[in-house]
């Protein structure tokens, strides 16, 4: 870097955001306008570090040059910064906006100061290649002949899609949602991540010769031993959307959803019509409580408080994390403390205070009488830790009810959703994940690949472009015999916060 202390003389900024009470009032991003001097005052914080932890486990899983462009940055030189930046990332405008960004948990000035703004460069650097025309569309010259069929259009799976067009091998994209997507589209709120930045990138994808098929069901719709016949390849990215639920009385009251059926239906509703047709759970004047954190929790936060709750209440049974690093969280991996989304900013500007309560145990959905919910019923809990042991829950017998005409239940996901086409291949994993060796991503039926959250569980988008490229990867040596995609260094350590799930592959 041109100098060695622009740690110790410029403070950490973050990304720049909307005024809190304001974007609450539209679905629009939430990010604002970035000044070129400050993101090159931020890029010269870098230290250049000689083991740079951010770029490699356990900070980027697919090896982005982060020194490398924070200084092609700090030096103006921005073209250059675009082309090292997707030298490992198919889809940063997406990464720079909704990656939880390990590699700034990891950055070596994270030991002892505020880490590098890493995602908000990154997401610089991708806009301006867009606002500059360097973004275009570069089909393969020459076509190997070779089909694939890519089944899910997630981060995974278009990025498989993309690695193994430029490949030249013939691509087509199935899914059975009406837009591509995945979770990108239906599964992302617009003030996050805005739907014209993902349609942007699948045109740019459509017109370099990949084809994508909507409103089709593998499995359902085409048997996908189908897919065997015709293609010389297939690759399993459906996803791990198989929601986990909350088996206490009352579940069945209407007013009680999961999480992903009310952020699709108003995301999609948004984008068919402006919410005119009505085909969205609506929280306008309702009191609402999600249960459980995570993304998914902070999402559907962000979209009640949209839409004109009349309270909001977050609710999880952990403890509420500390306001640093502890033992158990020790650097370079997730820092495991108490911050504050977008969301729960949000919340605390209109309502006073973070809408998140920890230490709540849910026991029973009241209703009133007629099958609707009024309530949740629930006990507060208290944590207890006993040096450096692990915390232990105890039961305080303090059971209250609290009002709610919406419940969200935001508490994770088990596997994929996608039995018919596991059961017809034959494959393991019906149900929960499809085993897979990482770095390899075969399964037992001959060419057929799994990668992203099928096979290692619900996790990063980061993580879903590292599989994808992987999978492409592996996908052309078994088409070619040989391969030269690129892709992150196989078999990862597991790193806590991080870890691969158990029977998912991996360390």
């Amino acid at each position: 870097m041109n100098k060695d202390r622009g740690f110790l003389d410029h403070d950490r900024k973050g990304i720049p955001e909307r005024e809190l009470n304001a974007r609450v009032e539209d679905y629009r991003e939430i990010y604002d306008q970035e000044s070129e001097e400050e993101l090159r005052t931020q890029g010269e914080r870098c230290m250049d570090c000689g083991v740079p932890f951010c770029q490699a486990d356990p900070g980027c899983p697919i090896d982005n040059l982060i020194p490398e462009w924070n200084d092609l940055v700090f030096r103006g030189r921005w073209r250059e910064a675009y082309e090292r930046l997707v030298r490992t990332n198919n889809f940063p405008e997406w990464t720079g906006r909704i990656c939880p960004a390990p590699c700034e948990d990891a950055c070596v000035l994270g030991i002892t100061s505020p880490p590098v703004t890493i995602k908000r460069i990154e997401r610089a650097i991708i806009d301006r290649a867009f606002e500059e025309g360097w973004v275009g569309p570069n089909p393969p010259m020459v076509r190997t002949g070779k089909r694939i069929a890519v089944v899910g259009s997630g981060p995974a799976g278009l990025t498989a899609a993309d690695q193994l067009n430029r490949a030249g091998h013939s691509v087509t994209v199935f899914e059975r949602d009406d837009r591509i997507g995945g979770l990108l589209m239906y599964g992302v709120p617009n003030p996050k991540l805005e739907k014209e930045l993902v349609q942007r990138r699948v045109d740019l994808l459509a017109e370099e010769g990949i084809e994508f098929v909507v409103n089709t069901n593998i499995g359902v719709d085409i048997d996908a031993r189908s897919l065997q016949e015709e293609y010389d390849a297939t690759l399993l990215a459906c996803g791990a959307l198989e929601h986990r639920d909350l088996g206490i009385p009352g579940r069945s009251l209407e007013g009680v959803h999961l999480a992903m059926d009310y952020l699709a239906g108003v995301t999609k509703s948004l984008l068919d019509s402006g919410f005119e047709d009505g085909r969205f759970i609506d929280a306008a004047g309702k009191d609402v409580i999600v249960i459980g954190g995570g993304d998914t929790g902070a999402d559907c936060i962000a979209t009640a408080l949209r839409q004109g709750c009349r309270s909001l209440l977050n609710i999880t049974r952990r403890e509420q994390e500390p306001a640093d690093r502890d033992a158990a969280h020790p650097w370079p991996g997730p820092p495991g403390r108490y911050f504050m989304d977008y969301s729960h900013a949000e919340g605390k500007a209109i309502f006073g205070r973070d809408p998140r309560e920890y230490g709540i145990l849910p026991l029973e959905f009241v209703g009133d009488g007629e099958g609707q919910v009024k309530g949740v019923k629930i006990e507060r809990l208290q944590w207890h830790r006993n040096g450096e042991e692990p915390p232990r829950m105890h039961r305080t017998g303090e059971i209250v009810t609290l009002p709610a005409d919406l419940v969200f239940l935001s508490i994770g996901f088990v596997g994929h959703d996608a039995p018919e086409v596991v059961r017809q291949l034959s494959l393991p994993g019906e149900t929960g994940l499809v085993p897979a060796e990482w770095g390899r991503f075969s399964t037992p039926a001959t060419g057929i690949f799994v990668a992203g959250d099928m096979r290692r569980g619900a996790s990063l988008i980061v993580w879903a472009i590292a599989e994808g490229r992987g999978a492409a990867r592996e996908i052309d040596r078994f088409l070619m015999g040989s391969s030269q995609l690129e892709a992150p260094m196989p078999q990862p350590k597991a790193v806590e916060g991080y870890a691969l799930p158990v029977g998912a592959g991996g360390a």
